[in-house]
């Protein structure tokens, strides 16, 4: 039960004030101006915060488990450690925000923007992030496993060491993206564009790769048994090996 008011919330931010702590769940904040507020470690859990502008707050360790968080502006804040389990950020913006080791399991990223956000060691297992826009995305030693990545666009991505274990990346844009390392074990890439991509080490066991574009791909040391490779194009990729 949430100790504040959303009026008392208005007041308490136009007065400078800070909501570090504070108990917010459940509370309808639709469109709520929550910029650069501090609300590091508060209980947003169920809260309604669709079409919210919160770029560069700060909602470090925040719980935001099953938040309406549809559409929101979220560019440059601070996440880490957020929970934000089962929480709906469908088309949201959450570009240049850093969500180190944050907590996103079953969370619905369709269709936002996550460019250039550091999502290092989060977990987004289960999580759906179709036709979403990863490009340049910092996902070193993420959890991503089972994840819907149908469709989304991981250009220049660092996904080194990642777990992407059952992942559908579908016609998914990988171009340059760097997967050193990952696990792609029964991942589905069928259509894939892993142009130029860095896969050394990588492990792709029954990984489905039927028509992906796999030119000047780096395969060194990748281990590729019982890969689906039927019309792949691997002219110059290079260390294949099966």
């Amino acid at each position: 039960m949430a100790a504040l008011t959303k009026e008392e919330i208005i007041q308490k931010v136009k007065d400078g004030g800070k909501l570090a702590g504070e108990d917010l769940s459940g509370l309808d904040l639709q469109g709520a101006k929550l910029m650069r507020v501090d609300l590091s470690g508060a209980n947003l859990q169920e809260t309604s915060l669709p079409g919210a502008k919160m770029h560069q707050a700060n909602l470090q360790g925040a719980n935001l488990a099953k938040a309406n968080l549809y559409g929101v502006f979220l560019n440059g804040a601070r996440l880490q450690k957020a929970n934000l389990t089962g929480a709906d950020l469908h088309g949201s913006d959450l570009s240049m925000s850093v969500m180190s080791e944050a907590a996103l399991p079953d969370a619905n990223l369709n269709a936002s923007n996550l460019g250039n956000v550091k999502l290092d060691k989060a977990n987004l297992q289960g999580a759906q992030l179709e036709e979403s826009n990863l490009t340049g995305a910092d996902l070193r030693g993420a959890n991503l496993q089972g994840a819907n990545l149908y469709r989304a666009n991981l250009q220049e991505a660092d996904l080194e060491g990642a777990n992407l274990q059952g992942a559908d990346l579908r016609l998914a844009k990988l171009h340059r993206a760097n997967l050193r390392g990952a696990n792609l074990n029964q991942a589905k890439l069928a259509g894939a564009d892993l142009l130029e991509a860095d896969l050394r080490k990588a492990t792709l066991q029954e990984t489905d790769l039927q028509g992906a574009g796999l030119r000047g791909t780096d395969f060194t040391r990748a281990d590729l048994a019982g890969a689906n490779l039927e019309g792949a194009d691997r002219d110059g990729a290079r260390g294949f090996r099966r």
